[in-house]
């Protein structure tokens, strides 16, 4: 789409919100000079979710719209048509950061693009939600912490778990101290609904795909379909697997619990043990364990298999002496420890879930780019580059096959193969930003 008119078909936009009731919008009609004008880059999976949750709040308005894909810009806008939102498209998101009348975008695009985008997006003035995991790399997750800083902006990551209620409860009874000495917390994903991906011939792009602009930063290889859309996770060249995919929500609220730092080693061990033919390149199966002061931290996953520890298919648990507690996305409970047959604390039966947390999440974006209150935010990019940045430290501790060990002074490893992968390379002409 020529830039001169994508610049002028964004202040054309319906009235309404997705999903949002006529006589809830009603409700709560807000002034048109107090909408925030919401643009969303990578509209295919989360990014659309993201979409849809933001939407919710009245204050939002859909301006516009990125993905290198047409057809599912396609397929977004006969979607909006149904409730009357009519935003420009592009497949640039550079043309749509240049738009001035937009206040915040929604960064739904694979993980290698999000360091670029967000330090793009806080440089042009716009407040951010982006997708986890913050970043793809070390580096990433420390330039896109620097970026938020320097200029400003209200910026959010997706970890939306933060948001809901049972969550925050099991980590406010964590940090009671009823659980006694907390020395291992367990955190895992098992994810039985994944098959293996069978390995498929290099191919053209599909019709309507910028093929280019997916690659971005990435290594230039040619299209492969195993690498495009959901499937990119597995491939070390856009993402980290289920390390970083699922471990940064799972192992978040281990951090969140224990209140800890970066971890002072990490060793870790898997493959491809379920799916060793497949076309995946990240590992199905893996171990990490994660050292800090006082307490380690295991990590597993494994696809193909649903019942992992306390017969949950994800979860984290802190395990103390006097008990464990259990909490995952359906709600937490305490186990207690017996000794002599005398239970070391009172049960707590499963306190479950009774909230959205997507929900919940976009609405305290939304409110806090009202109030300027960056500190009300539910996951700010500090804290999630935090953990993000524990997650690939799981991922090199693998890559490398050595357990390795942090500098927290000189913020690197001890060991030259790790430092090898402090950084993501940038190719095709980009590099790294630098803040």
């Amino acid at each position: 789409m020529k830039r001169r008119h994508f610049l002028q078909n964004t202040s054309v936009i319906a009235a309404g919100s997705l999903l949002v009731p006529a006589s809830l919008q009603a409700a709560k009609r807000i002034a048109a000079n107090d909408k925030i004008n919401i643009g969303a880059i990578g509209i295919n999976g989360m990014g659309w979710a993201d979409v849809k949750a933001i939407l919710k709040n009245p204050e939002a308005r859909l301006t516009a719209i990125c993905d290198v894909d047409q057809s599912v810009l396609d397929k977004r806008m006969a979607e909006l048509a149904k409730d009357n939102i009519k935003p420009a498209t592009c497949g640039d998101y550079r043309i749509l950061l240049e738009d001035k009348n937009i206040d915040a975008v929604i960064i739904g695009t694979p993980d290698h693009w999000h360091c670029k985008m967000l330090a793009d997006a806080c440089a042009a003035g716009k407040d951010v939600y982006c997708e986890k995991p913050a970043g793809n790399s070390i580096a990433e997750c420390a330039v896109m912490t620097a970026a938020q800083q320097k200029y400003g902006r209200v910026v959010q990551v997706g970890q939306w778990q933060r948001s809901n209620k049972h969550y925050q409860d099991a980590m406010a009874f964590v940090h009671s101290g009823q659980l006694g000495n907390v020395r291992l917390i367990k955190a895992w994903a098992y994810q039985g609904w994944m098959e293996s991906i069978p390995v498929k011939p290099d191919s053209a792009p599909p019709p309507g795909v910028d093929y280019d602009m997916w690659l971005g930063p990435a290594r230039k290889r040619p299209f492969n379909p195993n690498r495009f859309h959901f499937n990119f996770r597995w491939y070390w060249d856009y993402a980290g697997g289920l390390m970083t995919d699922w471990g940064v929500h799972m192992i978040d609220y281990a951090l969140i619990g224990s209140k800890a730092p970066l971890p002072k080693s990490i060793v870790a061990s898997g493959g491809k043990f379920a799916y060793p033919d497949d076309a995946e390149e990240t590992p199905d199966t893996l171990t990490t364990v994660f050292e800090f002061n006082g307490f380690n931290l295991l990590w597993e996953h494994a696809t193909g298999i649903n019942d992992g520890p306390y017969q949950r298919d994800h979860g984290v648990a802190f395990i103390g002496n006097n008990g464990t507690l259990v909490v995952d996305r359906g709600g937490w409970e305490v186990l207690p420890e017996k000794l002599k047959g005398k239970e070391m604390m009172p049960a707590v039966a499963r306190q479950k879930k009774a909230d959205d947390g997507l929900d919940l999440h976009a609405k305290n974006f939304i409110d806090v780019i009202k109030s300027g209150k960056i500190e009300d935010l539910k996951c700010p990019i500090k804290d999630a580059a935090h953990v993000a940045t524990v997650c690939q430290m799981g991922n090199v501790a693998f890559r490398t096959g050595k357990k390795i060990y942090w500098d927290a002074d000189a913020k690197n490893f001890t060991d030259a193969d790790a430092n090898k992968y402090l950084a993501a390379e940038y190719h095709n002409g980009y590099t790294l930003p630098k803040i």
